[in-house]
């Protein structure tokens, strides 16, 4: 009974199903590691070169990214400075334009203040040449009115009324020392 019971037993499984199933074992691991380990090798070289091909493009373009933004920031800099530059340009331009603006104002102002004094002056002298002349007529129609004599002698005319000129200048002259 202990034999028949020991084939029976249900746990123990026989001595040939054991060495057939290591050979079907060991052909499967050797199917498995001849053909399957190999491709999954393979795809997973691949997968890790594609990976650290893109970090390295990555890595690559974030330089270049960094490299241009660098640039970028120079060449900003570089305008913003440019910008300052022309602004005080403008200014320096600005106040000139105004200094020579104010000094050509100021000469034409000049100028036209010495104009205005030299035809006030004409003027003056006109005025003072007509008025002599009228002054000296009516002084003679008079002069000659009083006397009861014509002056009509251009010669003691001119006497007469230079000589009454001189004394109303005299007078006038001493009238404005003694103020």
């Amino acid at each position: 009974m202990t034999l028949a019971a020991e084939e029976l037993n249900p746990l123990v499984p026989h001595p040939v199903e054991i060495v057939l199933s290591l050979v079907v074992f060991g052909l499967l691991l050797f199917a498995v590691k001849k053909f399957v380990v190999p491709n999954f090798e393979k795809t997973f070289a691949e997968r890790t070169s594609a990976i650290e091909g893109g970090l390295e493009a990555a890595e690559t373009k974030q330089a270049e990214a960094d490299a241009k933004l660098a640039e970028l920031t120079r060449q900003l800099s570089e305008a913003r400075h440019e910008a300052a530059r022309i602004r005080e340009e403008a200014r320096e331009q600005g106040a000139t334009i105004v200094a020579e603006m104010r000094e050509q104002a100021n000469t034409e102002a000049a100028r036209i203040v010495e104009h205005a004094h030299a035809q006030i002056e004409a003027e003056r002298q006109q005025a003072v040449t007509s008025l002599r002349a009228e002054v000296g007529t009516l002084a003679t129609s008079l002069a000659g009115r009083i006397v009861g004599e014509s002056l009509d002698d251009e010669a003691r005319q001119s006497r007469v009324v230079e000589r009454f000129l001189a004394d109303i200048e005299a007078q006038s002259s001493a009238g404005n020392g003694a103020r």
